[in-house]
């Protein structure tokens, strides 16, 4: 139990710690979605989905203290879930989790002033909803790898006389629509900028910011397969 002397403090810290969470909530409601789904027994006890600032995520009964830490998330989200269409339900959980995301960031940031509240909610409008993401409105799109097969990575010594645009739009494909065919990092959910450095995985095909899965372009140059933390967690459970 974190007390309140480590709880984050400053907009940055504040913001890193609604990244952290939404980033695990994120993981739990589509690349975990069937091992979350399966945790959400409607024979258990009242359950509440939990992002933690060390980007894991955990379906558990509420806190028992009263009043708790900080504030808890939707209660009893597992109770509605075999009586909903499964799309219906994760939206729904997703909706809630925002708001949990939100509560929680701006119960942290009670203590700023207006300006440093405006610009924390600004960092946290920049970045695309749970809900958006569930219900595919902006979506972590899954790409396929190219035909020769080489590394996603966008320095590889086989292409690296090429732009870092023009590699991810060949991989991705021509785009018609930007709103539509948006690509979001698998671990923030910012979105595509040419400007930043961004890696593939080559066993889940998702997109990276390097500075997120801290890859540098210096060390992918050395990387003939990559594999994001979570499948190299994975992988090694096994």
């Amino acid at each position: 139990m974190s007390s309140a002397i480590s709880s984050p403090r400053t907009v940055e810290e504040i913001f890193k710690d609604f990244k952290a969470r939404r980033s695990a909530l994120v993981r739990a409601l589509t690349y975990d979605v069937d091992q979350f789904y399966s945790q959400c027994d409607p024979e258990k006890e009242n359950l509440c989905l939990y992002g933690h600032p060390n980007e894991s995520w955990e379906v558990t009964m509420p806190a028992d203290e009263v009043p708790p830490e900080i504030p808890e998330p939707a209660l009893g989200i597992n109770f509605s879930r075999d009586g909903m269409c499964k799309k219906d339900w994760l939206s729904l959980v997703a909706v809630h989790s925002d708001c949990w995301l939100v509560a929680v960031a701006f119960y942290f940031g009670a203590r700023l002033n207006g300006n440093e509240r405006k610009r924390l909610y600004s960092l946290i409008n920049d970045l695309p909803t749970l809900f958006e993401v569930v219900t595919g409105r902006i979506s972590v799109k899954d790409n396929q790898p190219g035909a020769d097969g080489r590394s996603k990575s966008w320095n590889s010594t086989k292409v690296h006389s090429r732009s870092k645009h023009e590699l991810l739009e060949e991989s991705l494909g021509e785009v018609d629509d930007a709103e539509n065919d948006e690509t979001f990092c698998g671990s923030c959910g910012g979105s595509y900028n040419s400007a930043q450095f961004w890696i593939g995985c080559d066993i889940c095909e998702r997109w990276y910011h390097g500075k997120c899965v801290k890859i540098t372009p210096a060390k992918a140059e050395n990387i003939k397969q990559y594999k994001c933390p979570s499948c190299s967690t994975k992988k090694a459970r096994h």
